[in-house]
């Protein structure tokens, strides 16, 4: 069983899905699954036996969602088994996964703190401030912000092209850039003419940048907007580590995250009195620009 869904992995979902996907399946695959089944036989599945798997997941402390997670794995290969008939029936289909969803409570930074958020940003690092400022204004996700391209801004036109993001976890340069999280993730976004003109004064500071450093020093290559001072892609730890201590500075809550930001964005529309329904699709609204901008225009 633990082969064939290896198996599976290997060369039916790689290429397929997204490479976190991929990991994720291999991590409940060699943390959960093999450690419990080992040398079961496919066929000698069954679905009380299954049972029996999930609820001592439960039993070990994990959450609802992580066994659902770890559930799919196992579902979606046994799956493809049936399709191939090495099995008569899902052994998966009509399992209990116990426990209570956790609430979820939606993290964003309060409108009247953005501007000591970002006061307390600049005086940590330029880069960090330009970076957490690009996120509040334009709702993009981390990975998308760190994979932008000279190319995917329309200084004329106001506008940012998203369609990769970056991997902070990946191991060779080839799969640095990867596809958007989803297919509707892959977008052109309006942006205010306060961050089109930081923009602007990005590209001077990073060009002289380029210059102190030296040209074959840096990274022309990537020809990143949001990077380090050699053009090199921002590691993820770097960008948590500087967003907690921010936070502290600022004296805001250090359990928001830098996914907050995104959120900040929709709570400022809504207090601009953009509708709701526009709040929460992809597609922004110009009528929160002004607002954004005096927000944040004196940083």
């Amino acid at each position: 069983m633990v082969d064939y869904i290896r198996n599976w992995i290997n060369n039916y979902k790689k290429e397929v899905v997204r490479k976190n996907t991929i990991k994720l399946h291999e991590n409940n695959l060699n943390t959960h699954i093999k450690a419990y089944f080992k040398r079961l036989i496919l066929k000698d599945l069954k679905p009380d036996m299954y049972q029996v798997f999930l609820d001592s997941l439960f039993k070990k402390g994990l959450s609802k969602r992580t066994v659902e997670i770890i559930n799919s794995t196992v579902y979606s290969a046994m799956e493809h088994a049936l399709i191939q008939g090495k099995i008569l029936r899902n052994p998966c289909k009509g399992s209990i996964i116990k426990g209570a969803h956790k609430k979820k409570t939606i993290q964003f930074i309060d409108s009247e703190d953005i501007p000591k958020f970002l006061h307390t940003a600049r005086g940590y690092g330029y880069i960090y401030w330009i970076f957490f400022k690009v996120l509040i204004e334009t709702r993009l996700r981390k990975g998308e912000a760190a994979a932008l391209k000279w190319s995917d801004i329309n200084f004329k036109e106001k506008m940012i092209r998203v369609d990769v993001t970056l991997d902070f976890q990946a191991e060779d340069e080839d799969e640095l850039f990867g596809d958007t999280k989803t297919g509707n993730s892959t977008r052109t976004i309006n942006v205010s003419n306060g961050i089109i003109n930081d923009l602007r004064y990005h590209a001077s500071w990073q060009n002289q940048n380029k210059i102190n450093l030296g040209e074959s020093m840096y990274r022309h290559d990537l020809n990143l907007v949001l990077c380090r001072n050699d053009g090199s892609p921002m590691p993820k730890s770097s960008l948590f580590n500087a967003s907690k201590r921010i936070l502290r500075k600022a004296g805001l809550s250090e359990d928001l995250t830098i996914h907050s930001l995104r959120h900040t964005y929709a709570v400022i529309m809504l207090e601009a009195g953009a509708d709701i329904k526009i709040c929460t699709r992809v597609a922004w609204a110009w009528e929160c620009a002004n607002y954004i901008r005096c927000v944040c225009s004196y940083f």
